[in-house]
């Protein structure tokens, strides 16, 4: 049988450059945080689920609910 050549591929130092620069630009993302209107929509969108079970772990629920 005739071997077929695998055209197409990364070799590993191409893969390795690949992962190191995805890595700094996505720590660069994690790094900003998520913005306090974000937050403050997933508070609200959690519900009083999310709040019971923040104050039943000791978290502080003024803060999970919005304060509403």
């Amino acid at each position: 049988m005739k071997e077929v050549k695998k055209q197409g591929g990364l070799n590993a130092e191409i893969q390795s450059r690949i992962g190191h620069q995805l890595r700094a630009m996505y720590d660069d993302v994690v790094r900003q945080g998520v913005p306090d209107r974000f937050a403050e929509l997933i508070r609200k969108l959690d519900g009083p689920e999310a709040a019971a079970a923040a104050a039943a772990a000791g978290g502080d629920t003024d803060k999970n609910n919005g304060g509403d």
